[in-house]
């Protein structure tokens, strides 16, 4: 073979080395780029969801102390009726 062949063959496999190259980056910059957008997208679905709990709770709390506050009223006339049932008796 003479010298201007491997300097052809040698060119053909840099060219084939250098397509590889780039078709792997591009590859994988695209996987990247699709594994960013999932996170992202988890990410939000767990604020969402985060927020959704808060307001539950938040609600929770508001109807509990609605609650207490009605016990402590029936406390008061359970306290006031036992108060007129002894003096009844």
């Amino acid at each position: 073979m003479k010298w201007h062949q491997w300097q052809e063959v040698a060119g053909l496999i840099g060219i084939f080395v250098f397509l590889t190259v780039v078709i792997t980056v591009v590859v994988w910059q695209f996987g990247a780029t699709i594994r960013a957008r999932g996170a992202l997208a988890r990410e939000q679905e767990y604020r969402r969801l985060a927020e959704k709990a808060v307001q539950a709770q938040e609600e929770t709390e508001r109807k509990l102390t609605e609650l207490d506050g009605r016990l402590a009223e029936l406390r008061k006339s359970v306290s006031t009726v036992e108060r007129i049932l002894k003096e009844v008796d």
